[in-house]
């Protein structure tokens, strides 16, 4: 009986053995995680694949997902190597990776657009970054763009001015208005005459001045002319909202309300401005009424070409910036 009883214990173990031998044949022949979308991301991806984080996936669809390119960015590139993070093995939640650029970061503002710089930093783009109105307000990168989306709403026209106007408010509020630039028409976007990432030129013009930012749609007003008027020489914003305004052609005022606020009022009785009587000027020996200079086009209804006018007469009494 006894040897009985040690046979069936030595075959129990043996069956054991043979049981848990081949398991641990298959943990030492588990193959190593694979790469999923990006070079060396098998590090993170082996946590946050499909079923974990889809959206994180998405990153493959952009430029920066593009493996034949070696300038392709890898994970650690922009979260740092965050080995706490990835060899945390409690049950609770696992520590942030080192950089992180959701909202709530806890990451400084350069140290988020820090791990973009480190490669767009060469691009003359944005080689005036530092010190820009944007980085002195602790706007990062990560604040307008978003790396992981397949759609990068401010890379595109249509959708861009959404991303703006989150912080520009006033903004938002002109291009409703009747006279305004296409921009919700997604024909232009804030882009085109702004630089966010830095500028040399005021309110972040992308050209040397505002003027000269004009002058890329709106050639013609250019000149040289003859007679020069100097507002349009010095800004377009003298006289333009280029967001948007309730007067045609992004006028900030109406005319002649607008001319007055240069020009004395003249041309009658305009009680609106003067509140008393002018003398009336004459053009061509012909007197000229008031409601001349208030009705339809206003001042404009003779100073046709108020941006500059090609005239080839300076002497008085003939008025520059009439017909050419």
């Amino acid at each position: 009986m006894k040897l009985w009883k040690k046979v069936v214990t030595v075959v129990t173990f043996a069956i054991g053995v043979a049981g848990i031998a081949p398991a641990f044949a298959a943990d030492a022949a588990k193959p190593d995680a694979k790469d999923l979308v990006l070079k060396g991301d098998a590090k993170c991806t082996a946590c946050h694949d499909e079923a974990d984080s889809p959206k994180l996936l998405a990153i493959g669809k952009t430029r920066h997902g593009t493996r034949a390119d070696e300038r392709t960015p890898t994970c650690t590139k922009c979260h740092g190597d965050s080995d706490k993070h990835a060899d945390y093995k409690g049950k609770d939640k696992p520590p942030k990776p080192d950089v992180t650029f959701a909202k709530n970061s806890t990451n400084s503002t350069d140290q988020r657009s820090g791990a973009c710089l480190s490669c767009h930093k060469k691009d003359a783009n944005r080689s005036h970054w530092e010190g820009s109105t944007h980085q002195a307000r602790d706007v990062s990168c990560s604040s307008c763009h978003t790396v992981h989306a397949g759609h990068d709403k401010v890379m595109d026209k249509k959708t861009q001015p959404e991303v703006c106007f989150a912080c520009h408010k006033e903004q938002r509020a002109q291009v409703s208005r009747p006279s305004h630039h296409p921009i919700l028409e997604g024909k232009v976007a804030c882009s085109d005459c702004h630089q966010p990432h830095g500028s040399v030129s005021p309110k972040l013009m992308k050209r040397n001045s505002v003027n000269e930012t004009c002058y890329t749609c709106h050639m013609e007003k250019r000149g040289p002319f003859v007679h020069n008027h100097s507002p349009v020489d010095e800004d377009c914003g003298n006289c333009h909202n280029p967001h948007g305004t309730v007067a045609e052609s992004l006028l900030k005022a109406r005319p002649p309300f607008l001319c007055h606020q240069c020009h004395t009022p003249h041309g009658g009785f305009i009680p609106q401005v003067a509140g008393a009587q002018v003398t009336a000027p004459t053009v061509n020996g012909a007197g000229k009424s008031g409601i001349n200079v208030t009705q339809a086009r206003a001042c404009m209804n003779c100073h046709t070409q108020v941006h500059g006018s090609n005239n080839p007469s300076a002497t008085n009494p003939t008025p520059q910036f009439m017909f050419r």
